[in-house]
């Protein structure tokens, strides 16, 4: 899979998949993107009910799927975390890491677009807020910022110390 558009520095493209260093920045990106998962996990699994107040304060889900979504988001982040922090299925885990960023990304946009006022409840937390607490700016450029570490882990899954590395060999 070639990042640069057909003939488009193909040589440049060829030669970051070759580069030994590659596979360093992968594993960084993977361990990063972990803890952040682990993090935003951690912070929730604690009070769920919290969680998905946090889920109903974005007014998308319909009620019926605010406490399954809510409750299971903490434990699938979690899943993420552990599965970068051994490195099983890296490539897949990056994909759904990106959907779930994505899915993230549009509901922080879609409140603000909507003028609601709530704390995003990514690392705990959530729900109503007064609108001059919120920071949606900020949350979008860091849910980007993490969405560019699985987009790098899609194109470059190889990473050290991983159980995939040690499945592979």
């Amino acid at each position: 899979m070639n990042v640069f558009p057909e003939g488009v520095f193909p040589m440049a493209a060829g030669r970051l998949a070759q580069w030994s260093g590659t596979a360093w920045v992968s594993t960084a990106a993977r361990l990063g993107l972990a803890v952040v998962w682990g993090w935003a996990g951690l912070a929730k699994i604690a009070d769920p009910a919290e969680a998905a107040q946090a889920v109903r304060a974005y007014e998308i889900l319909p009620e019926s799927l605010v406490k399954p979504v809510g409750y299971a988001l903490p434990f699938l982040e979690l899943a993420l975390a552990l599965l970068l922090l051994i490195g099983l299925g890296v490539r897949l885990v990056a994909i759904v890491s990106a959907l779930l960023l994505l899915a993230f990304i549009a509901g922080i946009a879609s409140a603000w677009a909507r003028g609601i006022s709530i704390d995003c409840g990514c690392f705990g937390g959530g729900g109503a807020v007064d609108a001059s607490q919120t920071e949606y700016l900020q949350e979008i450029l860091r849910d980007t910022g993490f969405l560019l570490l699985a987009g790098w882990l899609i194109r470059y899954p190889r990473t050290r110390f991983s159980a995939d590395e040690w499945l592979a060999s």
